[in-house]
């Protein structure tokens, strides 16, 4: 067995990239080809990968790329977001992963992106690192005969448009910029996304069907305002349509235009149950239906997690639902976000400087990090131990500050694959 300390963390270079596509899709259960290592070397080069090398074998990935975060308030910060990380059964528990991090990390607070991103495959990995989870997601399975759309009132589908897929990739980055601008926890979406969403990227474009499209057009503008993009399957059963519809992406910057579309979607032939992810958990999504209670929880999970790196251009980013100041002891384990910091803060902007004043609050980065977007409280996180309340009254002014007024919701969608009702 080679010893752990040998084994090489660096750059992945061109001629690693095969030994490195397929230690991930191992990882991943996904089978190799040479369209997978195309499609790591269309953003190689700027995506930041490192590689795990025993000798000449690759044992363990991570990938980061530049990316930018939308955060309460609409302010937009460069984050670096992790995927694609792996370490090959062979060499478990020898500390791999953790100098992987340590190294990605150490660049992207070089580079200064005060905030790293990530979907957690496993929740007990990330925690150790700083992360925390930030934003939840909700699966809905909709059962289409208990809908109850009512024509008068809440079947109508107006402004939806079938499109094909060069009509759609016209118009739905545009849709998604104007949420994204208001939408904290939204990430950016890049052209190359929209090329795979739609088949239009040539590698690998013939191994799925093309889903289906439409749009909704705001009546006032001409202009659409929302976007709806599934896959459905042809299913009966005892000569009844029984066919499965899932959502892959539905994006919307009005009430109106969510509406429609979700109605829309529940209202295609043949169709018997809509399944619904990725979405917040206090989305309006069911509240569309005749019956709300046919949009049924299939799964309910963190999604976004996010690792707070410098603390003064992160916290002084957003904004907050009340005035008020906290000074917030940070621990952090690898000294990043760590420090004595003055925040003050409030609807209309915030500052965050380092100070000597006596702290109102211990926080481990851990849970600062979640707190970030506001999907959790100061009050919980200090039930569970990682937050000390120094000065009466700082976990109630924290919870009126940090919180936001909606939950924050990443809109993604899974490419490529179909979804399986509760099973993420």
């Amino acid at each position: 067995m080679t010893d752990s300390a040998v084994i090489d963390i660096r750059a992945v270079t061109e001629d690693d990239l095969p030994a490195w596509t397929r230690t991930w899709g191992n990882g991943y259960l996904r089978p190799y080809t040479e369209h997978s290592v195309d499609a790591i070397r269309a953003t190689a080069r700027q995506d930041r990968l490192i590689g795990a090398f025993d000798m000449d074998r690759c044992v363990g990935t991570y990938r980061s790329t530049p990316q930018e975060l939308t955060v309460p308030g609409g302010a937009v910060l460069p984050v670096s977001a992790v995927s694609k990380v792996s370490v090959a059964g062979t060499h478990r528990r020898r500390g791999l992963l953790s100098r992987m991090v340590a190294t990605d990390l150490r660049g992207a607070f070089e580079r200064g992106e005060p905030l790293a991103v990530l979907d957690a495959a496993q929740y007990p990995l990330y925690g150790r690192y700083g992360f925390g989870p930030a934003t939840a997601m909700a699966w809905f399975e909709i059962d289409v005969h208990r809908a109850r759309l009512d024509p008068g009132r809440t079947a109508d589908v107006s402004g939806v448009l079938q499109v094909d897929a060069r009509e759609y990739l016209k118009a739905a980055p545009a849709v998604y910029e104007r949420l994204r601008a208001v939408q904290h926890g939204a990430l950016r979406r890049d052209e190359q996304w929209w090329l795979d969403a739609t088949g239009q990227r040539p590698e690998g474009a013939a191994e799925r069907p093309e889903p289906f499209f439409a749009l909704h057009i705001d009546p006032d503008t001409g202009e659409a305002d929302g976007l709806l993009c599934f896959s459905a399957e042809e299913t009966w059963g005892s000569m009844l349509p029984r066919s499965p519809l899932w959502i892959r992406d539905l994006v919307a910057v009005s009430p109106r235009a969510e509406a429609a579309l979700l109605r829309y979607a529940v209202t295609v032939d043949w169709v018997a149950t809509v399944h619904l992810p990725y979405r917040a958990p206090d989305t309006l999504l069911p509240l569309w239906l005749g019956d709300p209670r046919a949009a049924r929880v299939s799964a309910l999970s963190d999604y976004m997690w996010l690792r707070v790196l410098d603390t003064p251009r992160a916290l002084s980013a957003r904004t907050y639902g009340v005035e008020g100041g906290l000074v917030l002891e940070v621990t952090d384990a690898a000294g990043y976000a760590a420090g004595r910091w003055s925040l003050e803060g409030g609807p209309d902007g915030a500052s965050c400087a380092r100070t000597g004043r006596a702290p109102d609050l211990r926080i481990d980065v851990r849970d600062l990090s979640a707190l970030y977007l506001g999907d959790d409280s100061a009050t919980r996180l200090a039930a569970l131990g990682g937050t000390e309340e120094l000065r009466p009254g700082a976990l109630a002014r924290a919870d009126a500050m940090f919180r936001t007024g909606r939950r924050p919701w990443s809109p993604r969608a899974v490419l490529g694959r179909r979804y399986q009702a509760g099973a993420p």
